[in-house]
């Protein structure tokens, strides 16, 4: 913050640009505690750790762009796929990240750099049968972490080093090849259990940082489900309602609230669904038995793992083109917030379920908001090249929300869930884009690189 202007109520600025060196688009980034490092990953397939520590202090009121020369400390080669999240642990040298090799590996910085390319990586945490995108873990209870992905399920591990006495006290056969140990799957009430189907993909996690036990995920043109890790395994449910009980469903619906689709009609209308829009490899013309293998490699390895089902589900955003986190924000994780397709962020309380706000938030699609550790500030991120700050303000009616809007926004996003070609189609022309605008970017670096006489103008807008 520009600690010399008092007459702008948040005064942010912005100090320093750090050119990653990344060629592809930086999906994931995250400050490592108690330190000046900053942890990146792409789709480059890339783990990039900087020290900011080491930059040179910026000129009063100008940008100083750095080099990736300059702070870049370590680069990790040992994901074999898009490397797609990170998460901190409480050091500065630990850190977990996943990719869609189906891997969570383990970095730890205190330990010497080694060659990838020779072999010389540690085995992965976890190694998966699909696809993974999104990694969620708990301050409170480092020793567990969610993944999930391209899987109806998310899978919740342990890596506490008491495998035989672990799998026995979760009620889980042992298996002593494991590094860690899956000790709980998170699915939908989706009636009678399937395989694995093309539509199945979670694109965000999130575990509550106030109590440790609470986790959400975010399907892929469908809703977004609160959890409880201590809840017991439940039986399958014909319906999910907005609002439910542990695995028990009510039966009752606010549908002024939150609007729910039968999973029937679901499962019949979405089987046409383009599968695989955010890998690179996924081909039309499959016939199908890459699918039935890893649904069976995945039935085979983890199908006598219990499953829990949702306690809340909270809907009326639209989360079909490009990959949407989600995430509690307030001081007891008292919301849920989550991006959606039309621009707008959506946030919910989450003891009752009912809708809190609607706020536009991207002149396109809001995929990320996170909070300010300390302040109360929301970071909201998507398709645009900036990133909007937002506030409490003791204006009631905010030029931002839309919430006048509720009915008719919730009605056009539950449409554009249902309309799958149009949907395919825009996810692939959105994908095609973003790859091409970060071969262009990395382009324009090499550039920019080769010329140092130039030096180019950056600008941070805060909106």
């Amino acid at each position: 913050m520009d600690q010399s202007d008092f007459n702008t109520d948040y005064p942010f600025k912005c100090d320093a640009v750090i050119r990653t060196g990344h060629t592809a688009n930086i999906f994931n980034a995250q400050m490592l505690p108690f330190s000046t490092r900053i942890a990146t990953v792409a789709g480059d397939k890339q783990v990039r750790v900087f020290d900011i520590g080491a930059m040179a202090a910026p000129l009063s009121g100008s940008e100083t762009i750095h080099q990736p020369r300059d702070t870049c400390i370590r680069v990790i080669r040992c994901h074999g796929a898009r490397t797609k999240r990170i998460v901190a642990e409480e050091s500065s040298d630990l850190f977990l990240t996943v990719a869609e090799d189906g891997t969570v590996r383990q970095h730890d910085l205190r330990t010497p750099q080694h060659a990838c390319y020779k072999g010389e990586c540690l085995a992965p945490l976890v190694k998966m049968p699909h696809d993974l995108s999104t990694l969620a873990m708990s301050p409170l209870t480092p020793y567990q972490f969610v993944v999930g992905g391209e899987s109806a399920f998310a899978h919740l591990f342990d890596r506490r080093q008491l495998r035989r006495t672990l799998r026995a006290a979760w009620g889980i056969s042992s298996q002593e090849d494991e590094l860690t140990t899956c000790v709980r799957r998170f699915g939908r009430n989706l009636g009678a259990p399937r395989g694995r189907s093309r539509e199945d993909h979670i694109t965000g996690a999130r575990m509550a940082s106030s109590n440790g036990h609470e986790v959400l995920l975010s399907y892929s043109s469908d809703a977004v489900y609160l959890y409880s890790t201590q809840d017991e395994p439940g039986s399958h449910s014909k319906r999910p309602s907005p609002i439910l009980s542990p695995n028990e469903v009510k039966d009752t619906i606010n549908e002024h609230i939150i609007q729910s689709i039968d999973s029937s009609e679901a499962e019949d209308k979405e089987t046409d669904l383009v599968s695989g829009c955010l890998d690179d490899g996924d081909s039309e013309g499959s016939d199908g038995s890459g699918e039935a293998t890893d649904s069976e490699a995945e039935m085979q390895v983890y199908d006598d793992v219990p499953i829990i089902y949702p306690r809340a589900r909270f809907t009326g955003h639209c989360n079909s083109a490009t990959v949407k986190d989600v995430n509690f924000v307030g001081p007891n994780d008292d919301f849920v917030v989550s991006g959606s397709d039309d621009g707008n962020f959506f946030m919910w309380r989450k003891d009752t379920g009912t809708l809190h706000g609607i706020y536009e938030g991207d002149g396109s699609v809001v995929n990320v908001i996170e909070a300010h550790p300390h302040l109360p500030l929301l970071a909201v991120s998507g398709i645009d090249t900036t990133v909007k700050l937002f506030a409490p303000s003791l204006n009631p009616s905010s030029e931002f929300s839309r919430m006048s809007n509720s009915e008719s926004i919730m009605d056009r996003n539950s449409q554009a869930s249902r309309q799958h070609p149009t949907r395919s189609l825009g996810i692939d022309l959105i994908q095609f884009v973003l790859r091409h605008e970060g071969e262009l970017r990395a382009l324009r670096m090499a550039d920019r690189e080769d010329d140092g006489d130039h030096e180019a103008t950056v600008t941070c807008p805060t909106q």
